[in-house]
């Protein structure tokens, strides 16, 4: 997907689908919290950066979750144009999109482990349910319809901090994000496509548990 694909499906997705910390440094010392998140998603430039701004080592959660592709930052082909992170919300939120509606951020990374690109999107909204704006990304990532979304989404804002929720795909798979202070927060990964991703679901599964922990 290229940077400027990538950007209006997440931004105009968000729109249209509205559902019922600084920098983190690494080794996860600073606690994650709403601001912080929105103060990282904003210092993004507009057109993306060529680093993840959170401390995501994906290469060790990869060995944890007993993967030995090679890991690195951006998509497997990469043509160079293709941000490893953009940022949504905070100061770039318009009014009416989710995260105008219930402020928050999102942060999306790109990595790869192997043959598959592997998205990790942070997000965080002062009320629940964080991970709603991120139902057409899963919608897009699991292939599954808009009511499947909903229905996945449900059950993820549902879950306990922590707790790892896997698509039915297997791809896909999220978990709820403590913050430091008020808010919601979530953490969404995904593995190539439905049906073309080389990881097993239990592998997305551990990966998402892996980088989760990394946050907290």
């Amino acid at each position: 997907m290229t940077h400027t694909r990538h950007r209006s499906v997440i931004a105009a997705t968000l729109t249209a689908v509205v559902l019922a910390a600084g920098c983190q440094s690494a080794g996860g010392t600073t606690p994650l919290s709403l601001k912080g998140l929105t103060e990282t998603a904003d210092g993004v430039p507009d057109d993306g950066a060529s680093t993840c701004p959170l401390p995501y080592d994906v290469a060790e959660a990869a060995k944890a979750a007993g993967l030995d592709g090679e890991v690195g930052p951006g998509p497997v082909q990469d043509d160079g144009d293709t941000p490893v992170a953009t940022g949504e919300g905070g100061k770039r939120a318009e009014p009416g999109e989710p995260l105008a509606e219930n402020p928050g951020a999102l942060v999306s990374c790109t990595f790869h482990i192997g043959q598959d690109d592997v998205q990790v999107h942070t997000i965080a909204t002062r009320k629940p349910n964080a991970i709603a704006p991120l139902a057409p990304v899963i919608s897009l990532l699991a292939g599954t319809s808009a009511d499947d979304a909903i229905g996945y989404i449900n059950k993820a804002a549902d879950a306990e901090a922590g707790e790892v929720i896997t698509t039915t795909s297997g791809n896909v798979a999220s978990a709820r994000l403590e913050l430091d202070g008020d808010g919601d927060a979530a953490l969404l990964v995904g593995a190539g496509e439905s049906g073309d991703a080389s990881l097993s679901r239990k592998q997305v599964g551990d990966l998402t548990k892996e980088l989760a922990g990394q946050v907290q």
